[in-house]
């Protein structure tokens, strides 16, 4: 019975040799691969600081609508979002994309892509636009006026958001016709693109141009 009792111990001891043995080798082995990664970590954030690269965003994101969309189809209907995101880095620069996904993450990204690739500079002269501008596309019509300093964005809705998103500071604005947001985001896009760094319009400077050339004319039949 004794030699027995001693066998047992020395096998309960062996055992607890071999778990303790085993825990110190996991714990070890967690360890290195702990400072493994913090090792890469700070690998690649060094090679990001070398290359200039930074881990804030250059362009900020702005969701403006997420609308639900089926698609008849011969087994049923097709369920998708639809989602329209401004982009914009608050300095001259802002676009507008549209995208489909069958979730709403899918599609933010696919929108954010589009309108990064559909970027537009805008003319800022003091935190404003240089001269008004009315576009109309589609339903919608959208007025732009240069605002005095101090009196902010006086606008509403997607024109709102786009012309925070390109960094203008001081503006008027008045949107005519439908509701829609899509529709009043693409015309203020299209209304700062067409904007122009001198003071007049496009318009103006056309009445103008035609003005001197009937003069022009004139003077050289006389």
């Amino acid at each position: 019975m004794t030699n027995q009792a001693i066998t047992e111990e020395n096998k309960a001891s062996l055992k607890k040799d071999v778990n303790n043995s085993l825990n110190k080798e996991n714990r070890s082995n967690k360890e290195n691969n702990n400072e493994r990664a913090k090792k890469r970590f700070r690998k690649s954030n060094e090679n990001r600081s070398r290359r200039g690269g930074s881990n804030e965003k250059e362009f900020q994101e702005e969701v403006l609508q997420i609308d639900r969309v089926t698609r008849v189809v011969k087994g049923g209907r097709r369920l998708r979002f639809r989602v329209t995101a401004v982009v914009g880095n608050q300095k001259g620069k802002v676009g507008i994309g549209i995208g489909k996904a069958t979730d709403v993450l899918g599609g933010i990204q696919k929108a954010v892509s589009k309108a990064k690739k559909n970027i537009i500079k805008v003319p800022i002269i003091k935190g404003t636009i240089p001269h008004a501008i009315k576009v109309k596309f589609k339903a919608s019509r959208v007025l732009l006026m240069p605002g005095k300093d101090g009196s902010g964005l006086i606008a509403g809705g997607a024109v709102r958001k786009v012309c925070n998103l390109a960094g203008i500071e001081n503006i008027v604005t008045k949107s005519i016709g439908t509701n829609n947001k899509i529709a009043n985001a693409k015309a203020t896009i299209i209304a700062l693109q067409e904007l122009t760094k001198s003071k007049k319009p496009l318009s103006e400077k056309k009445s103008t141009e035609k003005e001197e050339k009937n003069k022009n004319d004139l003077q050289e039949k006389k």
